[in-house]
């Protein structure tokens, strides 16, 4: 499964003064958005650590923002796995607005890193989890 959508709603906590997303909420939105996807596969991020001793940690990110998300905004978190490397995967990630009106409102390439555990040392993507991820690129 290389593309996962996963529905978000702007609550006030999301929001500005003027009931604008905070930029930096878009990437707490893009982390859900991984991390469900990670989860759609059957992996949990805390038993990967405790079972596997591995880390998925933000190595890289680039962002664009095209329009604003208010609050109670219905949102979609559209995730993609664009490559995988030996211990690294590298997603495009869009936020869309899904109501009221339909939009793309950011954008951005994220480059995710397997670390082992105990040395945040990078790792390979254990087979269990590269076996789960198509062929892209």
């Amino acid at each position: 499964m290389n593309v996962f959508v996963w529905p978000v709603r702007v609550y006030y906590e999301d929001t500005d003064s003027g009931g604008i997303v905070y930029h930096a909420n878009y990437l707490k939105f893009m982390e859900r958005g991984r991390t469900e996807w990670l989860r759609a596969l059957g992996f949990d991020q805390s038993r990967l650590k405790q079972e596997l001793g591995i880390l998925f940690v933000v190595r890289s990110l680039r962002i664009d923002y095209a329009k604003p998300a208010q609050f109670d905004d219905k949102l979609e978190i559209v995730t993609r796995v664009m490559a995988r490397r030996g211990a690294s995967l590298l997603f495009h990630q869009a936020v869309r607005r899904v109501e009221p009106e339909p939009a793309l409102l950011a954008e951005g390439e994220v480059k995710v890193a397997c670390l082992d555990a105990s040395t945040l040392r990078p790792r390979p993507l254990p087979d269990l989890i590269a076996t789960e991820i198509e062929d892209v690129g």
